[in-house]
């Protein structure tokens, strides 16, 4: 979409009740919220969390259709506003593309947003980078602190997928280069200080939270930022990335924009402050939470919620036939043939993540993303499977039509938001034993019989314990494509074993990180990635970001 048909950001702001001297204009398209202003109004919105089955390598559409369900509440009246996490350079460049959406239910300036937006993943970047600096600067000096290089657990960030930089030697070249030691690089979206920004409430919070954060363990306790008296630092250069991103719509409808953490290797959802201002300035809060549901809703609503004291009033579940299709057995490349078969042995997946999210106590619809080439036959039999179920289902073709392609959906949504009453329940209490937690999500959530700990994933619960922090969170890092944590078991396994390699402890984001499987927080590059598909005109005009 052109820039010259967008309206200007303070218009769009206006639709929030915030005039022009209330916000951080960048530009003429986007913005920031001072958090004076995020918090200046009570709560009032109803809030609607938009997840989704396990998807393919594609994606299955989850932030198109939170686009455009908000789209479609708009045309309806409803005072609706999409809460969404930024993209990372390093899918936009690798497998996925661009993150903003697609077709006529978009975010835009999405080729802006896609690229460097308003800076906040540089400045988490070099927040992340000049503690690990400084943390190597303190081993050259001769370490005030005592700490063992060996035993030094903070690593580098970048935004790129680069598979190369996982496990590095730094140091080398001679005694004036620094300490030689092993470590390496995750991606930016897997930092730490980026949950430690998307779950802080305001800057006290932020600067609390990044004080808490370990750096290295001396085997009898650990070692923290606040140690090493660097917190102010980083929270100087993480000020303006704090304030949530305002943007639009291919419709102009209002989106906020903030945070981009993974789901896979992180908590895969938008910043609180993000979540304050859409409920604090609107009627209806689209928010997703990334990748399926045993990820990024399990984590929005036993690590989000809870820390936010957010009570989601709905779940909406997007899936598509050719996801069911693939979950059912058919071929990857022959997803789009119609096989209703195929569709059948697929709903087992979408049945298990519609079972998980009532399991929390909340209603839950499906919204089918219609893609070009689906039958009125198989959407009518889904439909139909799903009401003997008795799960209300509609399908939208938002893509296409934009907000116009959602109403029906939307209509549905809203009547649930009016009928459903939500009885939202975490999975588990803050006070329950480490390990409880993990197995009651790999058991309820992911269908596992049991979980098996690696010897360096047992050392890490011992030393966990030893340190006093049971009450930490669990963030398990796992393959999207998979209830299980092996990619190659679709549908809905059930006779498998969870496999916890090892354990890493985010304690300013206030949870542990369990890598299951073969999971890694520094994804590589595809054979044919999409950077090769970006190309840039003679009169600066950047195109192939999709």
């Amino acid at each position: 979409m052109s820039n010259d048909a967008l309206r200007p950001i303070a218009e769009v702001a206006a639709q929030l009740g915030l005039s022009s001297s209330e916000i951080v204009q960048l530009g003429q398209h986007k913005a920031k919220l001072p958090l004076d202003i995020v918090y200046q109004n009570p709560r009032r919105a109803r809030l609607v969390l938009m997840t989704s089955i396990n998807p393919t390598p594609a994606g299955e559409g989850k932030t198109t259709m939170s686009v455009g369900l908000s789209q479609a509440l708009r045309r309806l009246g409803v005072k609706a506003t999409a809460v969404l996490r930024e993209p990372s350079l390093g899918p936009t460049f690798g497998m996925k593309g661009g993150a903003t959406g697609g077709g006529k239910s978009q975010v835009e300036p999405s080729t802006d947003i896609n690229l460097h937006f308003t800076g906040d993943f540089h400045a988490i970047t070099a927040a992340h980078n000049l503690l690990a600096a400084l943390v190597d600067n303190e081993l050259y000096h001769g370490t005030r602190l005592q700490v063992n290089p060996t035993r030094v657990t903070w690593k580098r960030v970048l935004d790129v997928n680069d598979r190369a930089l996982r496990h590095v030697v730094i140091g080398l070249g001679g005694p004036g280069q620094g300490v030689v030691r092993e470590s390496g690089f995750d991606i930016t979206a897997a930092s730490e200080v980026m949950a430690v920004l998307t779950l802080s409430r305001d800057l006290a919070d932020l600067r609390s939270r990044l004080g808490r954060m370990i750096i290295a363990n001396n085997g009898s306790d650990f070692v923290t930022v606040e140690d090493l008296g660097a917190q102010d630092a980083l929270a100087a250069l993480l000020t303006d990335a704090l304030m949530p991103n305002l943007v639009q719509t291919t419709e102009h409808t209002p989106v906020i924009m903030h945070g981009g953490p993974f789901a896979n290797i992180a908590h895969g959802c938008n910043s609180i402050i993000a979540t304050e201002a859409g409920l604090r300035l609107s009627d209806v809060v689209i928010t997703e939470a990334g990748f399926g549901a045993d990820l990024g809703a399990e984590k929005f609503l036993d690590i989000k919620a809870p820390v936010a004291e957010l009570n989601p009033d709905l779940s909406v579940v997007v899936v598509t036939l050719r996801a069911l299709r693939y979950h059912g057995g058919q071929p990857l490349g022959q997803m789009h043939l119609p096989n209703l078969e195929a569709l059948e042995k697929g709903m087992e997946n979408l049945s298990k993540h519609i079972e998980n999210l009532q399991s929390y106590g909340l209603p839950v619809v499906v919204a089918i993303n219609r893609r070009q080439g689906d039958s009125d036959e198989e959407i009518r039999w889904m439909v139909q499977k799903l009401a003997d179920r008795g799960v209300p289902a509609e399908s939208a073709d938002i893509f296409s039509e934009g907000g116009a392609g959602g109403l029906s959906l939307a209509q549905l949504v809203q009547e649930q938001l009016h009928s459903a009453a939500s009885h939202y329940q975490p999975l588990y209490d803050a006070d329950m034993e480490l390990e409880e937690k993990i197995r009651r999500i790999a058991t309820r959530i992911y269908g596992a019989e049991s979980v098996e700990y690696a010897p360096p994933a047992v050392q890490a619960l011992k030393r966990l314990k030893k340190w006093d922090q049971e009450s930490l969170r669990v963030c398990i890092a796992k393959t999207q494509y998979s209830l299980s944590d092996n990619p190659a078991r679709l549908g809905r396994p059930s006779d498998f074993v969870l496999h916890i390699r090892n354990i890493e402890i985010a304690r300013g984001a206030g949870y542990i990180v369990p890598l299951a499987g073969d999971m890694i927080r520094m994804p590589g590059l595809p054979k044919d990635p999409a950077a090769y598909r970006v190309h840039v005109t003679e009169d600066g005009v950047v195109e192939g970001i999709h």
